[in-house]
């Protein structure tokens, strides 16, 4: 399937086949090209907790307004992102750039977040939704359908998947087999409204 076509295809779905089993191969192939997604200065901030026990599962759905994606999907994915991925060794996120690189960036990853919990937490949200798309595009991509999820309970969720403290979720990714297509869409903004020129107003 061509890029274009993924992105023109890829729709919420909400209905997924129960039955469905992804392989391991599939799965990790998935998560491999997720892995790929940017983040501000190459910190890889996000975290993809890949629930497949039966009764975490469970449990998650009903933190989760008994969403039927949560238990029913062949993959589910808490995308989470460690706010202090930062300070944690940065060393390693340049360590195959030439040494005059590293010299330059590495310091400047604690300039730019250091001190500001606000930038740390809206930079860890900008990686875990660049990622979530990956996530789907690349599942659209391999056959599969996939639906991005709120409407959980938060602390509930970060007390089951034992969410360390200095961590955030940010979303669920549910990935698997339609039952159902997805709705027509509901209504499309025109495009003159979302799109603008150089300044609002």
């Amino acid at each position: 399937m061509r890029g274009i076509d993924v992105v023109k295809e890829r729709r919420s779905v909400k209905y997924f086949d129960p039955s469905h089993v992804m392989s391991e191969a599939e799965t990790e192939e998935l998560l491999s090209l997720s892995l790929l997604s940017p983040t501000a200065f190459n910190i890889q901030n996000w975290r993809f907790l890949v629930v497949d026990d039966v009764s975490l599962r469970k449990a998650l759905r009903g933190a989760s307004g008994d969403q039927l994606q949560v238990t029913d999907s062949s993959l589910l994915v808490v995308i989470c992102a460690d706010l202090m991925a930062w300070k944690k060794e940065p060393d390693r996120y340049w360590r195959n750039a030439p040494e005059d690189v590293q010299q330059i960036m590495v310091p400047m990853i604690s300039e730019f977040f250091e001190n500001d919990a606000q930038l740390q937490r809206d930079e860890a949200m900008r990686s875990c939704g660049i990622a979530a798309q990956t996530l789907m595009l690349s599942a659209k991509a391999m056959g599969y359908d996939s639906c991005p999820m709120d409407g959980f309970d938060g602390d509930k969720v970060a007390e089951l998947i034992q969410l360390p403290d200095d961590h955030c979720i940010s979303m669920f990714v549910a990935v698997g087999k339609a039952l159902k297509p997805a709705r027509e869409r509901a209504g499309q903004l025109p495009y003159g409204e979302v799109v603008l020129k150089n300044r609002f107003g």
